[in-house]
């Protein structure tokens, strides 16, 4: 498992990845999940993989098409002429590479080599464009309603994301947002961990205006882990206080039999002792 965020905002895109990879407890592994080509003023594409680490690694060699030469290298990411397109080719490859890995096994589950990826990217003269691949090769694209995507362990980082989010926010909020998102989803579960990978691309810049690796060292990051444990902590005790005063609990009958004869014993009023019918 992993954890993956790709944001729209009005300046540009930004992007976060985990790299964390496991197969049991006993067995943990640090892969990057984040990819980007860029043809400088002309375009850039950045890809984020959560899933089977092998079928995300054979998505990515093949877009590169790493078994050529490289002067025979055709990397079509870098031709498309829409990000749409883009988007299609990725979901395709990702498509059949899936298909494929289920055929040659001889395991048909439906968990078996799945994958799921983030396309974030520009192209001149057009907008940025954010779109999430499914297994299946169908996507979606990020829009005013939905300004952003998560694949991996999404669900502690999410409500993060919900109330802090704001289209017009800068790149360092919006890099703080993920990060303090990230962090609670790392506290949450272990198979997200550090290091994370960053990327903010300006619109129009078709290059990385920001990159980083965040490690456990870092003293941003640690910073951001310790006082955000202590906002919670303020805000949750500057809540008001719950209080028992106004919930009498109402009369509860109780019958009982003692030396065989029925009593019917009422409610205790308060301050006083019960009234026994015989």
């Amino acid at each position: 498992m992993t954890y993956c965020v790709g944001m729209t905002i009005d300046r540009g895109l930004v992007l976060m990845s985990d790299t964390r990879t496991n197969s049991g407890v006993d067995n943990i592994s640090v892969f990057r999940k984040m990819f980007y080509w860029t043809h400088p003023g002309e375009r850039i594409v950045s890809i984020l993989c959560a899933g089977n680490l092998a079928t995300t690694q054979q998505v990515i060699s093949d877009l590169e098409e790493r078994t050529k030469a490289p002067a025979e290298r055709h990397n079509s990411l870098l031709e498309a002429p829409t990000m749409f397109q883009v988007a299609t080719i990725v979901g395709k490859l990702l498509r059949e590479t899936i298909l494929t890995r289920r055929s040659d096994s001889g395991y048909e589950g439906t968990t078996s080599f799945s994958a799921s990826m983030i396309v974030a990217g520009q192209i001149k003269g057009m907008e940025p464009r954010l779109f999430l691949i499914y297994p299946e090769g169908n996507f979606i694209e990020a829009s005013l309603d939905t300004p952003f995507f998560q694949i991996g362990e999404t669900k502690y980082g999410r409500p993060i994301i919900l109330r802090g989010y704001d289209r017009r926010m800068s790149f360092e909020n919006a890099v703080k947002l993920l990060m303090v998102s990230f962090d609670s989803t790392i506290k949450a579960n272990l198979s997200v961990g550090l290091p994370l990978d960053v990327m903010v691309i300006e619109r129009d810049q078709f290059a990385p205006l920001h990159i980083s690796r965040i490690t456990e060292a870092d003293p941003y990051f640690r910073s951001i882990s310790q006082r955000w444990g202590e906002a919670l902590r303020q805000a949750f005790y500057s809540l008001p206080d719950y209080t028992f005063e106004d919930q009498a609990p109402a009369p509860v009958p109780v019958t009982e039999r003692v030396a065989g004869v029925p009593e019917q014993v009422t409610a205790i009023p308060p301050g006083g002792a019960p009234t026994v019918t015989v």
